[in-house]
């Protein structure tokens, strides 16, 4: 199935691209999460003006999320969360209490569907995530797990 991409898709494409994915991927990943709409002849249109307010954006925020970049990897950030006696966690650790966790401790914001963890976090300890903050740019995270008090 041929779609535009409304949203930046990991390991996909970029907003405005055109892509061929397996129509059971796109009815029950990509359109329902609006990460991607049908591809038509018409919605040319609509990719152009996708691609110049991204082209627009992208040559303002390059040096903003290189900034960014060098603030996100001074420190690792502490992420408090419930666990029981042995160092498991109620649960697992979801990418909003990261990015409440980051912003405060005086880092920059972040939006939480740009961060990648491999994995769930289900136990105490250090970690590492991925923010996409740029198409050229991406910082790596260094977490520290620890319980609540």
């Amino acid at each position: 199935m041929k779609l535009i991409l409304t949203n930046e898709v990991t390991g996909l494409g970029a907003p405005g691209d055109i892509v061929e994915v397996k129509d059971g991927y796109a009815r029950n990943y990509l359109m329902p999460r609006g990460l991607a709409t049908q591809w038509t002849k018409g919605g040319e249109k609509q990719v152009e003006a996708i691609q110049k307010a991204r082209a627009a954006r992208e040559h303002k925020t390059i040096e903003e999320a290189k900034d960014a970049k060098q603030r996100l990897e001074v420190k690792a950030y502490k992420v408090p969360v419930k666990s029981g006696e042995a160092g498991r966690l109620y649960g697992s650790v979801h990418t909003a209490q990261i990015v409440d966790a980051i912003v405060s401790a005086g880092g920059p914001k972040v939006d939480r569907r740009k961060l990648e963890v491999k994995g769930a976090i289900r136990t105490l300890g250090a970690y590492e995530a991925t923010v996409r903050l740029h198409a050229d740019v991406t910082a790596n995270v260094k977490l520290d797990v620890v319980a609540a008090k």
